[in-house]
């Protein structure tokens, strides 16, 4: 009996702290590294439509590439209200069209592949060819005859905006964020499982105690 006490009680001292540990760190991950947001405009369709509830990686600007879809805040364009756009160029790219719904976006000087947009159509507002700054991106919505993006502030840093103004980029893939949270719940388990052997080898303990006082025989 006393065997088993000791294996419950080590059992206890293991699994306990370890689920703790886990399921903290994990709950804190999820907590500190993503965010859920509604896609609260048309811009972005047909890829995202109104109303859909998007799970948004936090990131740095500089981690992001292009053909990213990112949820940015700038005071100076959209008054503060986080928005959602596509990257198209970074820094040192050069961006370029002639203007309307017809023609291809070039992106340093070669047609740029787009099969996110509607009906095939790149553009459908003004016309531009930048170069984006270092340390600046050119975004665009992919309802481009819909989208208040860089290209209608050419004047302004040739339309793009600052890294820091990225707070993160839509996870199409819910892998990670699945990892994450099944290590979590099996932390859960690990530290219910822990406080389980915990008080089965209190009882274990306590009925030991009773034997020993009451003159039974106590098995080891």
């Amino acid at each position: 009996m006393k065997r088993r006490t000791r294996r419950l009680r080590v059992a206890a001292w293991l699994l306990g702290p370890l689920g703790v540990v886990v399921l903290v760190g994990s709950a804190g991950w999820l907590a500190t590294g993503y965010r859920g947001v509604t896609a609260a405009g048309g811009s972005m369709e047909p890829t995202y439509s109104i109303g859909a509830r998007l799970l948004i990686e936090r990131v740095d600007g500089d981690e992001v590439r292009r053909g990213d879809v990112v949820l940015l805040s700038m005071p100076s364009r959209y008054g503060g209200r986080p928005v959602l756009q596509r990257v198209v160029g970074l820094g040192g790219d050069r961006v370029a069209h002639a203007g309307g719904p017809a023609g291809p976006t070039r992106l340093n000087g070669r047609e740029l592949a787009e099969p996110y947009l509607r009906g095939g159509e790149a553009n459908g507002g003004p016309a531009y060819d930048v170069r984006v700054p270092p340390g600046r991106l050119f975004l665009m919505g992919d309802q481009r005859g819909d989208s208040n993006d860089s290209r209608y502030f050419q004047s302004d840093h040739a339309g793009s905006v600052p890294l820091g103004a990225v707070q993160g980029r839509v996870v199409d893939s819910p892998v990670r964020p699945l990892v994450i949270a099944g290590a979590g719940v099996a932390g859960l388990g690990s530290a219910i499982g822990g406080l389980a052997c915990g008080v089965a080898a209190r009882q274990a303990r306590r009925r030991d105690e009773a034997m020993r006082l009451a003159g039974w025989p106590v098995q080891e």
